[in-house]
């Protein structure tokens, strides 16, 4: 999505102190703020959350895969799924998934956050969750974020975002007393910045039918025209203009 906004590259930074200087980091992997549906930013250790506390749901959830955040010894075996304090009630709870047939979907998934202990618990906040097809939790999505690892493996790192996509309003579902809001679609956008840069986008139905990955690609700018996010502002404007245009699954 083509911009020219200092303001919004600015909102992409994080101040760090290193030995007495001041280091910039630019997070690429953040989408832009968003200005027509509540947003709460949540900043996480292995992650970044746009939560909204209408559909209890993230907006989206970002973050910065690395070759070394792949493994590690923190198994999510030892954790359980918690409410978030940190945002208002009602948020969604342990109790609006039971018998709701859906699984509590992780946005960013344990398996990326083995390297750190506090990571891998606030991976299974409910502020990174959403309703998912069981089908869709344990087949294609798990695939995608399978392949994710090894893409940051191979190049060293990868940028990723992402989210749930509702359909029409009129046949709205939600589950549990808290009326959380089931995702029609989720999609998912990698940027890898290694050398010649490149970025893929994907979408999957929320239900259990078989979706090949191939069927799934979309370009970066199709996903922005759908959901209204803008991915990888901190990009220069002419690299997110070429690779938001392009998805083939061969360049990866």
């Amino acid at each position: 999505m083509k911009r020219n906004n200092i303001l919004v590259c600015a909102l992409m930074m994080v101040m760090l102190s290193c030995q007495g200087q001041t280091k910039v980091v630019v997070k690429y992997e953040q989408p832009a703020p968003l200005k027509d549906r509540p947003e709460q930013i949540l900043h996480r250790k292995g992650f970044t959350i746009s939560y909204n506390n209408e559909t209890r749901n993230p907006n989206w959830v970002a973050w910065h895969l690395t070759e070394g955040h792949t493994k590690g010894p923190h198994q999510r075996k030892q954790e359980v799924f918690t409410e978030d304090s940190e945002v208002k009630t009602p948020r969604a709870t342990n109790s609006d998934y039971y018998n709701s047939r859906y699984d509590r979907g992780h946005m960013c998934p344990a398996g990326d956050n083995k390297w750190d202990k506090e990571a891998m618990r606030e991976s299974f906040l409910f502020t990174n969750v959403c309703p998912q097809n069981h089908g869709l939790n344990k087949y294609e999505w798990n695939d995608l974020e399978i392949l994710c690892r090894e893409w940051a493996r191979e190049y060293g790192a990868i940028d990723i975002v992402c989210g749930p996509i509702y359909g029409d309003m009129m046949d709205r579902k939600t589950i549990g007393r808290s009326k959380v809001w089931v995702p029609e679609a989720f999609f998912k956008v990698i940027l890898c910045r290694k050398g010649n840069p490149k970025a893929i986008g994907f979408i999957y139905r929320n239900e259990g039918v078989k979706q090949t990955m191939e069927e799934a690609v979309r370009t970066v700018d199709e996903i922005e025209a759908l959901t209204g996010i803008d991915f990888f502002p901190a990009l220069d404007d002419q690299v997110e203009d070429r690779v938001e245009a392009r998805a083939r699954l061969s360049d990866w």
